[in-house]
């Protein structure tokens, strides 16, 4: 009998119907592709569980001058610092205004236009939505700067001090801010203008009155969007709109900062859902995603699109959360689900090989590896992890399930009889088979059966999937399973 390879190209595919993913891996949890072999992503261990108020949104890592690592963690209404030993401090400067744990829409009276719905009918489109909160942070040399949009004011750690203290003649009643490669604090939105980015003088970041002797400035966008974050990249800063992208290059006295807009109809999701790695700057938009590796603003197309932004929850995606996983050249995006109010999956692009993979996981943010030896990121309830060590997954298992394979032009029924199976360490894995008839027919599962050489199985449809599914607690590898087939009758 002819053996059919099961051979899939790398990433996973979820655009469109069922069928539209025939001959790709489809529905996938916990596993990536290296070296064109499919395996599981590192396990976790848990590190730490951090007595956060509400949930954690934003993390941030840095060494002080004594080369001691730091890590940073705000929520809606406070900040915290932890240390290399693991102790937690809270370091809420004094009068900070609370933000929100969960975005919360206008619904009610004088929550839209008048008279543009009829009485008793659901609004359709509201426009006064507000965003859960979330805290920008940067480091100043070895001193932490923090800024939440819900309060407006800049303030600064200085690693002694009980709390953050409010950084003199900052701006106030801004969105955000960071730290440009020169050394400039710039806040976003500054002085509750959604547009304009304002700069304090290079080294010094308590003087923002532009003066002949001096490099402090601000500019208004022209956008007609909202600043929501910013990014450094290579030789710029990139700022991020609710519709647009623009950079801020260093040009020096008398003007300092150079912008132009690079990008429209290219608007990013939230306030945490850009990174800047060596290949350039990744974002999530409202319904794409976006890369700026020089030039212009690209949209970059998504194998896995469709089920991504059908399966979030619109009401909640300002809580997305994206990281870096720098080892294995991964984007991390973590958001909530259709039916979840809280970040529970996770959408990666590896961008080294283009490829894009999905998964079940509860994580609201995250911070690489390099500062502490780990990528560590926290779930929803302050459970801090480090990730990428052992197989360890919790409650969860890697697994891979492909879609429809079939034989000619799926009219014939495939008989399949034996599984000869290609793994690393056979009887890592366990395969289970669906078929079906028609591609919205009632669907038959076979299996699980675990790996033999050959694997006896015996089953018939007009298409079958195959699922495979990590039974050891081991970094197992997957390569081209074959099955042993033969076609039978068209009825």
């Amino acid at each position: 009998m002819p053996l059919i390879p099961l051979q899939m190209p790398a990433g996973a595919y979820r655009n469109g119907t069922d069928l539209m993913s025939k001959g790709r891996w489809r529905d996938v949890n916990l596993v990536r592709w290296h070296e064109d072999a499919l395996r599981p992503v590192g396990g976790w261990r848990q590190r730490q569980s951090v007595d956060v108020s509400g949930t954690a949104r934003k993390m941030h890592v840095w060494e002080d001058n004594s080369a001691d690592p730091r890590l940073a963690i705000a929520t809606h209404d406070a900040i915290y610092a932890i240390n290399a030993s693991g102790i937690s401090t809270n370091i809420t400067p004094a009068g900070y205004t609370a933000g929100r744990v969960d975005a919360s829409a206008n619904t009610g009276y004088g929550g839209g236009v008048y008279g543009y719905e009829e009485y008793g009918v659901v609004r359709q489109d509201v426009t006064s939505i507000l965003p859960a909160t979330i805290v920008s942070m940067d480091n100043w040399g070895e001193y932490l700067l923090a800024l939440s949009p819900d309060d407006g004011k800049l303030y600064e750690w200085d690693l002694v001090s009980s709390t953050m203290a409010q950084v003199s003649n900052a701006p106030t009643n801004c969105s955000g801010m960071f730290v440009t490669e020169e050394r400039f604090v710039v806040c976003l939105g500054a002085g509750g203008i959604a547009r304009k980015v304002q700069w304090s003088d290079q080294e010094d970041n308590t003087e923002w009155t532009p003066a002949a002797t001096n490099q402090t400035g601000d500019i208004e966008l022209q956008t007609s969007g909202t600043i929501l974050q910013a990014v450094r990249t290579r030789g710029q800063s990139l700022i991020l709109t609710t519709e647009d992208a623009h950079t801020m290059t260093y040009s020096g006295p008398p003007f300092v900062y150079g912008f132009e807009r690079v990008g429209t109809s290219c608007g990013v999701i939230s306030a945490n859902a850009a990174a800047s790695v060596d290949n350039g700057v990744f974002w999530m938009g409202p319904r794409g995603f976006f890369t700026y590796q020089g030039g212009a603003v690209q949209s970059l197309p998504c194998e896995v699109g469709d089920y991504v932004f059908s399966d979030m929850n619109p009401d909640q995606v300002t809580k997305v959360s994206c990281t870096i996983n720098g080892a294995w050249n991964e984007i991390w995006w973590f958001y909530p689900s259709e039916n979840s109010t809280e970040c529970d999956r996770y959408v990666i692009y590896d961008y080294a090989e283009n490829i894009w993979s999905t998964g079940n996981i509860d994580r609201t943010a995250g911070v690489d590896a390099g500062v502490f030896r780990h990528p560590m990121f926290i779930e929803s309830d302050g459970v801090l992890y480090e990730h990428e060590i052992g197989n360890i997954y919790g409650a969860e298992v890697p697994y891979a399930e492909t879609g429809p394979i079939s034989i000619a032009s799926g009219d014939q029924i495939m008989s399949v009889t034996k599984l000869i199976p290609d793994e690393r360490n056979q009887g890592d894995v366990q395969a289970t088979f669906k078929t079906r008839f028609y591609p919205n027919g009632t669907e038959a599962s076979h299996g699980p059966f675990a790996m033999s050489n050959p694997t006896s199985v015996r089953f018939q449809g007009r298409q079958v999937r195959m699922r495979v599914e990590g039974v050891q607690a081991d970094d197992w590898r997957v390569g081209i399973m074959r099955l042993e087939a033969k076609a039978g009758g068209t009825r």
